[in-house]
């Protein structure tokens, strides 16, 4: 079986993180993809401080499936075998700032005219238009200023950057789906298009129910460490020897957890029956968990929740 792709071809011209892992999902589904690499290579490829066979293993991770070309674009020769490309292609991605595909002859309507079947997705950090428009963005910026940043840590605690680069991946995984949907309407109408998409929308955009609940009249977003604000248990636990995480999603999970703590008495008590009663007394339930899991050995636990069901 073809994988959904197959047949469709992307001319690749970002760099760092965002483009390269949008592309490489297209990749993955199928897709050929032409990595346009200016002289002296992606910069990416010497991105320290591991490598395998000379390959920047960070360059690695995010550009399988791919194959390379060495191009000017500055150069009237670089410009006019990018355009001979243009014809015979589907897709072009880049990542530059609002305005540099214009100045190197590359904008969507020159695209269009050389191939009108062409789609041209454009990731930036605050999409074309805007106040915004100029300015670099990358992942800290965008997880700070999306809000993602002040909801992940400690309460009380100094923000915490999330341990994956979420504000560029969420702008790939955006970006490969918009493509696909453009590759999509493209069979309907016969035309391309052009996708203007900013990384702070994508991120924002991930925010979900924690910016529904703000709208909605709530409270401004607080860290909640690694617990839950509408869920509770849901977090981790100290065992005796290490860590293990909890998440009670339903009632029945828990009920069952109550039976692998062999505590069939936390299910009965009024105060933790239903889940916004347990939220209602979050920090004394926490407590009385925190000490029943100090007691055994996480393997031990994992076996018993296993039972359960949890």
């Amino acid at each position: 079986m073809k994988a959904p792709l197959t047949g469709v071809r992307v001319l690749d011209l970002t760099q760092f993180l965002a483009g390269p892992y949008g592309s490489m999902l297209l990749g993955d589904l199928g897709a050929e993809i032409i990595k346009i690499e200016p002289p002296g290579g992606d910069p990416m490829r010497r991105m320290p401080p591991y490598f395998l066979a000379g390959e920047s293993a960070y360059f690695l991770s995010i550009n399988r499936n791919k194959r390379s070309v060495t191009l000017d674009l500055k150069s009237s020769a670089g410009r006019q075998v990018f355009h001979d490309l243009v014809r015979v292609s589907d897709v072009v991605l880049d990542n530059f700032r609002p305005g540099v595909m214009e100045e190197l002859g590359l904008g969507y309507e020159t695209l269009r005219r050389i191939n009108r079947r062409i789609i041209a997705c454009s990731i930036t950090g605050f999409g074309k238009t805007g106040p915004y428009r100029d300015r670099p963005a990358f992942d800290l910026v965008l997880q700070a200023m999306s809000g993602a940043m002040s909801i992940t840590g400690e309460p009380g605690r100094t923000p915490v950057r999330m341990g994956i680069p979420m504000g560029d991946l969420a702008g790939g995984m955006f970006a490969a789906q918009a493509i696909s949907a453009a590759l999509y309407a493209r069979e309907r109408t016969g035309e391309g298009c052009f996708i203007d998409l900013g990384l702070m929308d994508c991120l924002t955009a991930l925010l979900t129910y924690v910016a529904q609940y703000y709208l909605a009249g709530g409270p401004v977003p607080r860290p909640a460490g690694s617990h839950h604000q509408s869920v509770v248990p849901y977090g981790v636990f100290a065992t005796a020897d290490g860590y293990l995480v909890i998440a009670v999603f339903a009632e029945k999970f828990w009920r069952a957890l109550c039976r692998a703590l062999e505590r069939p008495d936390l299910a009965e008590d009024p105060r933790f029956a239903r889940n916004e009663l347990r939220l209602k007394h979050r920090a004394e339930l926490l407590s009385i968990l925190q000490e029943i899991f100090r007691r055994r050995p996480t393997e031990e636990w994992l076996t018993r929740l296993e039972a359960e069901g949890v």
